[in-house]
Formats: C-alpha cells, structure tokens, sequence
C-alpha cells in the first residue's frame, strides 16, 4: 500500500499516519523527521536544511529529494509507505512519480488534509516534544502527567523554534503559496480524497479507512 498524505503543517496527517502505519503494517515516512534526524546526526545535508526548517522555510527540492529517494529504496518500504510532508512542491512531485517509475510503485490513495488556520496555530504553538526521545505533547490536548516533563523518560519538554506563533503564521504563508498548488497537480485523479483536517484525530482516520475502502486498497 502507497499513499501521500497532503496539508498544511499542524493539519494532522502525521498523527493519522501513525493510525495507519498501526492498522495496515506500513511505515510512516515523514519528511520532517528525515530532515530532523539528519539535522541531529550533522550530516551535510542536515546542516544545509537546518537554517530553513529553524525559519519556517522549505528546505531546497534537491536536498529533499535526495533524502527521500535514499529512505523508499530502504528494506522496510519493500511493500509500501506513506509519505507524509513529501511532495511539496511540483518540482518533488515530478521527481517522485520519476522515483515511482523507477521503482514500478503505483499510488493507491492520495488525502489531502484541509484544516482552518485557527485551528493548526492551536495545534502547533501549543505542541511540546521530548528532547531526549522526540516524544510529542501538546499543553492541551495531550499535556503530560508533570508540566514540562516527558511521561516516557521524564527529560526536559521543549517548544521548537518552527512551532513558535511567528514561524507558524510563516509557515502557513509558504504553504499557501507554493504547496497547495500541489492540490491542482493531483486532484483529478481518481485516488485524490479530502479529509476534513477540522476533526479530531480518530474522526479523520475513519475517513481514511473509509476512502481507502472504496478505492479497493482497505485490506
């Protein structure tokens, strides 16, 4: 199973994806972890992405692409994944149907996750993460047992700097200009749903199981 998932940062594709990773036994790929990990390893990719991504910028096509192609051709996606925050660009999308080509990989469903602006900065700005083992938070929806403080391994929660207020309206306006153009590039085909991105997260995934059932991919 090969699925893209689509939206605005905040929009909620990551959490869902984690829901069908778990039902469906397909890992998650999410661009923003890739970077993330190279940016923690000092890889010469990593320190080259980590002025953009600390900006709220996106990182340079090519040294996204690069990554990407580098994480599909590994063992576990042998019999899928589901991309998350990659394509963002046509340029990305061209270079993967190229990778897809290459690889004789067919696209089961495409989601495109609509939220209101409101409703991502809530998201965001008020998301914590772990900085000993990356795990998530959020101060309302999800608040650990003690404030600042991770349940799993009790280190120190942060804010990253691309969850702050300002860099969050940034990154809303580099989407809405340059990625939602990707939403023209693949909605005529018949594998292209909307998820309703207002909802809460098991709400959306049920939209999900839903629209992969009717493309015939579901089991």
């Amino acid at each position: 199973m090969y699925i893209i998932l689509l939206g605005a940062p905040g929009s909620g594709k990551g959490t869902v994806a984690k829901m069908i990773e778990g039902k469906f036994g397909v890992p998650h790929l999410s661009t923003g972890d890739i970077l993330r990990d190279n940016v923690n390893k000092g890889t010469c990719v990593g320190n080259q992405a980590k002025e953009y991504m600390d900006n709220g910028k996106l990182v340079p096509d090519d040294i996204v692409i690069q990554m990407v192609k580098g994480r599909v051709l590994e063992e576990d996606c042998k019999t899928g994944f589901i991309l998350d925050g990659f394509p963002r660009t046509i340029k990305q999308a061209e270079a993967l149907e190229l990778i897809f080509d290459e690889l004789d990989i067919t696209i089961d469903a495409i989601f495109n996750f609509e939220a209101s602006q409101e409703t991502i900065i809530e998201r965001l700005s008020g998301r914590r993460t772990c900085k000993n083992c990356g795990a998530i938070y959020h101060i309302k929806n999800i608040p650990p047992k003690v404030e600042d403080e991770c349940d799993k391994c009790g280190d120190r929660l942060y804010q990253r700097d691309d969850d702050k207020k300002d860099v969050v309206k940034n990154r809303l306006v580099v989407y809405k200009t340059q990625t939602k153009k990707l939403i023209s590039y693949y909605e005529k085909q018949d594998s292209f749903y909307k998820i309703d991105a207002n909802k809460k997260a098991g709400e959306m995934f049920v939209e999900v199981c839903k629209d992969l059932g009717q493309s015939g991919k579901s089991g």
